[in-house]
C-alpha cells in the first residue's frame, strides 16, 4: 500500500512483513526524505489507521534510500508567514504518531536531522546503523526545534548535552548518540532493518493489553512525580490481572509450553 500525492508519487509505502508488524517507510529518496507537508500528512493518516488496526501490534518506522531523514523541507519554511505556519497545524499531526498506542520502533541509517530526528524520536526504541548521524541544526538557519526536540531530547540525555546539541546544532555520530542514550541499540548499517523487525516481531508475539499498558505508563511517568506514577503502575497492574492474556502466560509458563496470547 502506498500514501500518494495527486501526481501519484508515493511518498509513504506502508507494507505488513511479518505478520503483526507493519512497516511504514518514508519515500522521498531523492530529498533524502525530507518531510514536506504531505508526507507529514501522509505520516499522520497512516499512523492513525494502524493505531486502530487489531491486526497490527508493533510498527517499524524507516526511511528510503541513503537516510533516514534530512529533516524538514526548507522549500516549504523560506517565504512562509507566522499566520501560514499557524494553519499548517503540524503538532496535530506529530500528535498521530506521538499519541500511537503501538510500540513503534525506529530503524535509522544516514541522517537523521532536525525533524527527521524529532521523527525517530518519536519512536518507543531507536535501532540506528553506524552510517547514522543526529542532530538538531534548527538554530544554524535561525529556527528552534518545532517537533519537541527541547522537550524529548533533554528528557532522553539530560539538560547539559542536550543544550550542547540544541544551541550548536552540532550533529552526532551514531557510537556518541548510543553513550548518550538518545538511541536504543547501534548495529552495522545491513542489519538495521532486520534487527528493527526482529525486536517488532517479538514485541507482536507478546500480549498486546501489557505492552500497550507498559507504553502508556513509561511515557506519563516520564511527565509526572515518582509517587503519581507509582500509583499508575500499581491500578494498571491490578487491572492486567483482568485479562485472559495473564492467566494463559502463567499457566504456559508453568506447563513449559509456548504461550498462545489472544490480546483479551
Amino acid at each position: 500500500m502506498s500514501r500518494e500525492t495527486a501526481d501519484a508519487a508515493p511518498l509513504l509505502l506502508v507494507s505488513r512483513p511479518i505478520e503483526g508488524v507493519a512497516l511504514v517507510s518514508l519515500n522521498r529518496p531523492e530529498r533524502r526524505n525530507a518531510l514536506n507537508m504531505a508526507l507529514r500528512v501522509a505520516l499522520a493518516e497512516a499512523f492513525r489507521d494502524l493505531a486502530t488496526d487489531t491486526g497490527v501490534r508493533a510498527i517499524v518506522l524507516a526511511g528510503e534510500g541513503s537516510s533516514f531523514s534530512a529533516g524538514a523541507d526548507l522549500n516549504e519554511y523560506r517565504d512562509a508567514s507566522t499566520i501560514e505556519v499557524f494553519k499548517r497545524d503540524m503538532h496535530r499531526l506529530w500528535a498521530a504518531i506521538a499519541e500511537c498506542p503501538k510500540p513503534v520502533i525506529a530503524a535509522v541509517h544516514g541522517y537523521a536531522l532536525g525533524g527527521g530526528c524529532e521523527l525517530a524520536q518519536h519512536a518507543d526504541i531507536i535501532v540506528a546503523g553506524r552510517s547514522a548521524v543526529f542532530g538538531q541544526p534548527e538554530v544554524k538557519i535561525g529556527l528552534i526545534p518545532g517537533g519537541g526536540a527541547t522537550q524529548r531530547v533533554t528528557r532522553a540525555v539530560g539538560k547539559f548535552a542536550a543544550m550542547r546539541l540544541l544551541l550548536t546544532g552540532d550533529t552526532l555520530p551514531a557510537e556518541e548518540a548510543l553513550a548518550l542514550g538518545l538511541i536504543s541499540r547501534l548495529v552495522e548499517d545491513a542489519e538495521v532493518a532486520a534487527v528493527a523487525l526482529d525486536y517488532a516481531t517479538r514485541i507482536a508475539a507478546l500480549p498486546p493489553i501489557a505492552v500497550r499498558q507498559i507504553k502508556e505508563l513509561v511515557l506519563a511517568g516520564m511527565d509526572t512525580a515518582l509517587d503519581a506514577g507509582l500509583r499508575l503502575e500499581r491500578k494498571a497492574f491490578q487491572i492486567i490481572f483482568s485479562t485472559d492474556d495473564k492467566t494463559e502466560g502463567i499457566k504456559a509458563f508453568l506447563e513449559k509450553r509456548p504461550p498462545r496470547f489472544t490480546g483479551n
